[in-house]
């Protein structure tokens, strides 16, 4: 696979594909966007906005999930406020979301099939990481977005002048509908 998509690189910077997506760092609508990294997702998500490159930061994960107060996620939302001029933050879960299903218990199980040594799970845990919320998924989709939501709202280095909205997009049509 890295052969294919280096040739395709190579071919399109000698064809200056790159132009029609020169922008700024900086998003031109102020929103960030935490979203799912579902592949479904990764063109109908911004044409489902009306947006183009340069509009808006995007952040996925599996599930669109702020899981923690100080991890990556509410890391890269907190420099978007705080660097890039982030105004607007907008939570976007999705249908059909395989992360809602998760199990850590199987997924631990594929990790020792492909050679993960109990002892590291077992090192994970004794760091006090609970793989249940960690590798889990949800049950309800409005309450996991909701959770995400009040995280970032309640986050005490969120200013309160920061717009903060819940949204759900079906996987299919891209139709939106608001949570909170």
């Amino acid at each position: 696979m890295i052969n294919e998509i280096l040739k395709f690189n190579k071919e399109f910077v000698e064809n200056k594909g790159y132009v029609k997506y020169i922008t700024n760092k900086f998003p031109d609508k102020k929103v960030a966007i935490v979203s799912c990294m579902d592949t479904r997702l990764t063109e109908l998500l911004p044409m489902a906005l009306g947006l183009k490159n340069g509009d808006a930061k995007i952040i996925k994960n599996a599930g669109g999930i702020i899981s923690h107060p100080f991890g990556s996620a509410m890391r890269s939302l907190l420099i978007g406020i705080y660097e890039l001029d982030v105004k607007e933050i907008l939570v976007i879960g999705h249908t059909d979301c395989g992360a809602r299903h998760t199990d850590s218990k199987k997924i631990i199980e594929k990790m020792k099939q492909r050679g993960i040594e109990q002892k590291n799970i077992d090192l994970v845990k004794y760091y006090g990481i609970d793989f249940d919320s960690w590798l889990g998924g949800f049950k309800d989709l409005d309450l996991s977005i909701k959770n995400s939501v009040d995280l970032i709202r309640n986050h005490p280095f969120v200013p309160e002048e920061i717009m903060i909205h819940g949204l759900v997009i079906d996987s299919v049509t891209g139709e939106l509908r608001k949570v909170i």
